[in-house]
């Protein structure tokens, strides 16, 4: 599904972050030490190769809401862009930080000219983050940024599960009627 926001097109798909061909950026999911580790953090290392996790030693540890950039290596991105979510129910104010890691992320965007950027549902797997909720933040904050972006011209959601992708469906459609 894809709706044109502005100057923005924000697209919802099921598939891998992985495997985004098409997309300058794609975002990690990560853990605070930047390693390779299950679902998203593992796809996105895996598909990068081990020069990704020696690169990433540098920039950890970062906390949640923090965003930080490297190359992407074997990946077939440019950029991957590291994002530490918050464990829901442990790390607070949860809504401001999970905003702080989509926030951040398109920050870094900008600043590197990055035109495409595709997002997974940060800190809904193993974070524990309920998807209802985290999408109402997501979209929230994407709708707070979009007037404000220069360079990005699109913003992908990649999710792992049907379920999943019609929650984001549902709630873009709410949001931009």
């Amino acid at each position: 599904m894809k709706k044109k926001l502005d100057q923005i097109v924000i697209e919802c798909i099921k598939g891998d972050i992985a495997s985004q061909k098409d997309m300058e950026a794609v975002v990690n999911a990560a853990n605070a030490e930047l390693n390779i580790g299950g679902g998203v953090a593992g796809a996105i290392h895996r598909g990068a190769g081990p020069k990704l996790e020696k690169e990433c030693r540098k920039f950890a540890p970062i906390a949640p809401g923090e965003a930080v950039i490297t190359r992407a290596y074997d990946l077939p991105n440019e950029y991957v862009i590291h994002c530490l979510g918050p464990v829901y129910g442990l790390d607070s104010p949860e809504d401001k930080l999970l905003g702080d890691c989509y926030r951040n992320a398109l920050k870094i965007a900008e600043e590197n000219q990055i035109h495409s950027i595709a997002f997974p549902a940060v800190s809904t797997g193993a974070f524990g983050y309920p998807i209802e909720e985290a999408t109402t933040v997501v979209f929230k904050t994407i709708q707070e940024l979009v007037p404000k972006l220069k360079n990005v011209e699109v913003v992908r959601f990649v999710l792992h599960s049907e379920k999943d992708l019609g929650i984001y469906i549902e709630a873009l459609n709410q949001l931009y009627k």
